[in-house]
């Protein structure tokens, strides 16, 4: 049951909906966590959260085959000024003959804690050669944010159910004084 909750408090953490509602209050404080009592709801965003965890810990058996490839000749360095996204290509290029794709322009863009998780993945190895383990990692980091993406917009709206009871329950409440 701990994990069931863990799982469900990631899912709730990860709603685009959730974080844009307290945006203001996850800058200034501990996030709030909205609980619901529908049991087959919280079963749905714990599952949902359970599958978030595998992603990002990059332990998912949705991470294979990879969703993107690594291409071209060269000796796989990180290049300073090679590092580039090219958007109508949907390529990463680490220097002027490598690349990542396809990498979707939304994930290229996706940010986590105001950083743009691919591009800071590969300036933290800029003047690096790249490994074929390195290699994997960023080809299923890419593959896990797609996902990531996608199992959003599916708690965002089991999420709505999560507002909508928060909102019933408020009416009829006394007011505070």
């Amino acid at each position: 049951m701990p994990e069931a909750i863990f799982h469900y408090v990631y899912a709730v953490l990860y709603t685009p909906a959730y974080r844009t509602k307290y945006a203001e209050f996850l800058k200034m404080d501990f996030p709030r966590i909205p609980f619901t009592s529908d049991a087959k709801l919280f079963k749905k965003l714990s599952a949902l959260g359970e599958k978030l965890v595998a992603l990002h810990l990059l332990q998912s058996p949705d991470l294979n085959p990879p969703a993107c490839r690594f291409e071209g000749d060269g000796n796989n360095r990180v290049e300073k000024t090679g590092l580039r996204y090219a958007d109508d290509e949907e390529r990463v290029y680490i220097n002027a003959a490598q690349h990542f794709a396809p990498v979707p322009a939304a994930v290229w863009a996706y940010q986590i804690g105001g950083y743009q998780v691919c591009e800071k993945w590969l300036k933290d190895r800029q003047e690096r050669h790249l490994e074929l383990n390195d290699i994997t990692a960023y080809c299923r980091a890419v593959t896990a944010l797609g996902r990531t993406m996608a199992l959003q917009r599916q708690i965002d709206g089991l999420y709505a159910g999560v507002e909508k009871e928060i909102i019933e329950n408020q009416v009829g409440m006394p007011e505070r004084k």
